[in-house]
């Protein structure tokens, strides 16, 4: 069943109606409803594609959170092979909200790690939503320092609101580990490639993201804070959302425009929740060809291309 987002309601009554017609045909056999359905059904099409065909960004940030996008357990299932779950940071606890693990990618070992929302209630409040805490950018640092001892390139899946601002996550060193985690990622002398599939939201998915190259999925969203957060600071009112959507840049055009992404991954037309199993494939591409390209560096060029990618960014944008 097809879950509708606000701004898709006229598209949910096409298509509902269309439904309607084919379920009382195979109700009653006696009747055809083919000829009309089709006409629904080219009506909806024609719908989908103009509502998707210029996305406001707050629009863009409802896409990116819809709860049917393939999650970062979808892609592990899906494009990696022999896949062997490490869990914990060896320190305090295994935090599920983080995914990470020695896999295969098309037959080349690889590390995947990546925030792990949860597709139902039980799993998102398992998953913390995708909100890490502490130990999890800790099991991260652990498991991209593993991959650079054995020489292996990690891929990370970023889909987070944000790390987990709870007391309890202070009290153990929140922005600390973020801290170190981006600076894990600095210091690899393996290839890191980070695809935002869903929200990139502040330090907690910087801290993933801190990549050699960095891709986006069309509709996905990547921002120093929410558009909610920000609405709250700048107008004591959340409800200014789209406004501050607007003003923090944060779609995949925008960031591509800046320099601060390096690709953008096409989804289907009406968003990856649509064809998921169409924007996994792609994903799975955009990695195995930036992986080959950075695999013919040595470890002093990728730590430099990757210090350097970050000095300059943002200068494309202001010179243009």
């Amino acid at each position: 069943m097809q879950n509708y987002l606000e701004f898709e309601k006229p598209l949910a009554e096409i298509e509902g109606k269309a439904e309607e017609l084919r379920a009382m045909a195979r109700s009653n056999e006696a009747m055809d409803v083919e000829k009309e359905a089709a006409a629904l059904d080219k009506k909806a099409r024609d719908m989908l594609s103009n509502l998707y065909k210029d996305l406001s960004p707050w629009q863009k940030c409802q896409v990116a959170r819809h709860s049917d996008r393939p999650h970062c357990e979808d892609y592990i299932n899906a494009l990696f092979t022999e896949y062997t779950p490490l869990a914990g940071d060896r320190n305090f606890a295994d935090d599920l909200s983080v995914m990470g693990g020695l896999a295969r990618l098309n037959d080349r070992p690889v590390m995947v790690i990546g925030h792990e929302k949860g597709s139902d209630t039980t799993s998102r409040i398992t998953r913390n939503f995708g909100m890490a805490r502490p130990e999890g950018y800790r099991k991260a640092i652990r498991l991209m320092d593993l991959a650079d001892r054995f020489n292996v390139p990690v891929v990370t899946l970023v889909d987070t609101p944000g790390a987990y601002p709870g007391k309890g996550a202070e009290e153990r060193g929140q922005s600390e580990a973020i801290a170190r985690s981006t600076e894990q990622c600095l210091k690899l002398g393996v290839p890191l490639v980070s695809v935002i599939i869903g929200e990139g939201g502040s330090g907690g998915a910087v801290a993933f993201a801190t990549a050699n190259r960095v891709a986006m999925l069309e509709h996905s969203i990547y921002s120093v804070i929410s558009p909610e957060g920000c609405a709250s600071i700048l107008w004591k009112d959340a409800e200014k959302m789209r406004e501050a959507a607007e003003a923090l840049r944060l779609t995949a055009q925008d960031l591509h425009k800046l320099g601060v992404i390096d690709r953008i991954i096409a989804e289907p037309m009406g968003g990856a929740q649509r064809e998921p199993g169409t924007t996994i494939e792609a994903v799975g591409r955009c990695l195995d060809d930036i992986i080959t390209q950075l695999s013919h560096m040595s470890r002093d060029d990728l730590i430099q291309d990757r210090r350097s990618k970050f000095l300059k960014m943002g200068q494309q944008g202001l010179a243009a």
